[in-house]
């Protein structure tokens, strides 16, 4: 990344916090740990952050009255929940007060990644390179031997999370998002198509995933 973003995860869970710390920091981002929403509310005061992680049911004050206040005081920094409550409730009441993205625990850490590498690849990362494509994050345009590939909405979501991802193993999960319809037989004949409209690579990694290797 041209520019280190800057982090604040809120986590009570010690080893999975410190998991996820771990794996920020490897990547590139400055990654600051708190474990209560008061020591949230503090860091916020005393430094900007490029994105926030919050657990939602964490001592002192949840996840989600932190992100509420927040946003009632104007901060409009991208959130991303995490939580193992998977009640509708909760997940709308989360979204309401202003979340961006929700995952649900367990989880791989990894996914947690690519939900944060969609959000933050750096704007002055203008494109990327693989192989003969080259592509324009920002714009979503992707090209093959200079010359644009066209894509329906479903291939160009596809190809975004993986030119974004290369090297990373991609959640199934996060990829059933792109369809319109959501299913394995889909998401297979999806990635065929995308393959062969761009060339991509993508290689099932059973039980775990998919990915575009690095060259």
């Amino acid at each position: 990344m041209n520019e280190q973003k800057k982090i604040l995860l809120l986590e009570d869970d010690y080893e999975l916090a410190e998991t996820l710390h771990e794996l920020l920091e490897e990547n590139g981002y400055k990654t600051d740990l708190v474990h209560t929403g008061e020591e949230a509310i503090d860091a916020t005061y005393e430094g900007k952050y490029d994105l926030y992680v919050f657990d939602i049911n964490v001592p002192d004050l949840s996840g989600i009255e932190l992100l509420e206040s927040l946003r009632n005081a104007d901060d409009k920094t991208p959130t991303i929940f995490i939580s193992a409550m998977v009640d509708l409730q909760t997940i709308a009441k989360g979204f309401e007060v202003g979340a961006d993205d929700y995952i649900k625990k367990p989880f791989f850490p990894e996914e947690l990644l690519i939900r944060i590498n969609a959000k933050l690849i750096s704007q002055k990362q203008s494109e990327i390179y693989y192989k003969e494509l080259r592509y324009l994050p920002q714009k979503k345009f992707l090209y093959k031997d200079d010359k644009v590939v066209s894509m329906g909405d479903v291939q160009k979501c596809l190809c975004d999370v993986f030119m974004r991802n290369i090297g990373s193993v991609v959640d199934k999960s996060i990829l059933m998002d792109c369809l319109t319809h959501s299913s394995d037989s889909a998401l297979r004949v999806a990635l065929n198509k995308l393959k062969q409209t761009t060339g991509l690579p993508v290689k099932n990694i059973r039980s775990v995933g998919y990915t575009v290797e690095k060259l």
